[in-house]
């Protein structure tokens, strides 16, 4: 039997509903129903008067969320859609993001965020926010890649006393799967290698990194082998894995599903460029969707988001340097 995605984050919430008292859940429609995805399934059955709906205002729900951190609680927020958090945008980043520095009093919430595209979602369904949100002090931003850091990553989010944006992609919730949820995890703001290689370096996040491995596995009959590393985190990001990496393979590819201007993968190049200059063999480049709004028709959404095709196209001109 097999664990999918989002059988790792239910099991995560069941986890942490179980074992402390301070964890309560709250969303739009969350309770009997589920939730839009079923990640909270069964759950407000098993834990009475711990997961509650909340309003159709994701500000409110946010604002309550601050409250009962403030008041010694650890919710788990979960948006429907990450797109509808920009509602709650002042809550998030100016309410929660800053109390610490200004009170002295934690705040520790964290918002589950159901990101990225799937064939038909538009442009309301299919943003990723990460970047938006990693530019704010005082959030820790996380993107799971595999099914044991949709779990363990939660978890560890959790613990934390600082507010948490938790980037899963809803893609991966059914497609992804694993034997079983390996007990073995590296720590938040450390990065992994998803794939050894020589020739290069691809960083990516969250779906991207199954793209990017893809595209590594095509381009090996060639001669070619392609490291991916895999940030697991954005906020904090893992500088020194990437480092290491670029010193390995002289080539830097970022990858990215969000738009092009600014964000992480931006963040990346710069930083690459700024401290390790010297490590390079090539000018660093950058992969991501087009800027524009994310199209509904599956077809003009597969040519709008990286793929395994163009990050190969990216890689192929990337080591003719």
């Amino acid at each position: 039997m097999s664990v999918t995605y989002i059988d790792a984050i239910l099991a995560a919430q069941e986890k942490l509903l179980r074992e402390d008292d301070r964890v309560f859940l709250y969303g739009q429609d969350i309770g009997v129903f589920g939730g839009a995805f079923k990640a909270t399934k069964g759950l407000a059955a098993a834990f009475p008067n711990r997961v509650f709906d909340s309003p159709i205002s994701e500000d409110a729900m946010i604002g309550l969320a601050v409250g009962a951190a403030i008041e010694g609680l650890r919710p788990i927020v979960e948006m429907q859609f990450a797109d509808f958090s920009s509602i709650a945008f002042n809550q998030i980043v100016n309410q929660a993001a800053t109390h610490y520095y200004r009170t002295g009093v934690p705040i520790p919430i964290t918002v589950r965020m159901p990101s990225g595209g799937t064939p038909g979602s538009g442009p309301f369904h299919s943003q990723n926010m990460e970047g938006i949100y990693a530019q704010y002090p005082g959030l820790i931003v996380l993107t799971p890649a595999t099914v044991a850091d949709a779990f363990h990553m939660l978890i560890d989010g959790v613990a934390l006393d600082d507010p948490v944006i938790y980037c899963e992609h809803k893609f991966l919730y059914r497609w992804l799967k694993a034997k079983s949820i390996n007990n073995d995890h590296l720590p938040i703001g450390q990065a992994r290698i998803a794939r050894p290689g020589k020739h290069a370096t691809v960083v990516a996040y969250s779906a991207m990194v199954h793209e990017a491995v893809r595209a590594a596995d095509r381009l090996q009959p060639d001669g070619w082998e392609i490291e991916v590393v895999d940030l697991r985190s954005v906020k904090p990001l893992d500088l020194d894995t990437i480092l290491a990496s670029v010193a390995r393979t002289g080539r830097l590819l970022a990858v990215g599903e969000s738009f092009p201007w600014g964000g992480v993968t931006a963040e990346v190049i710069s930083l690459v460029s700024e401290h390790g200059f010297h490590l390079l063999d090539a000018p660093p480049q950058r992969l991501n969707s087009r800027d524009t709004p994310i199209p509904y028709h599956p077809k003009l959404w597969a040519s709008h988001r990286p793929t395994p095709e163009s990050i190969c196209d990216a890689l192929r001109h990337l080591l003719r340097f």
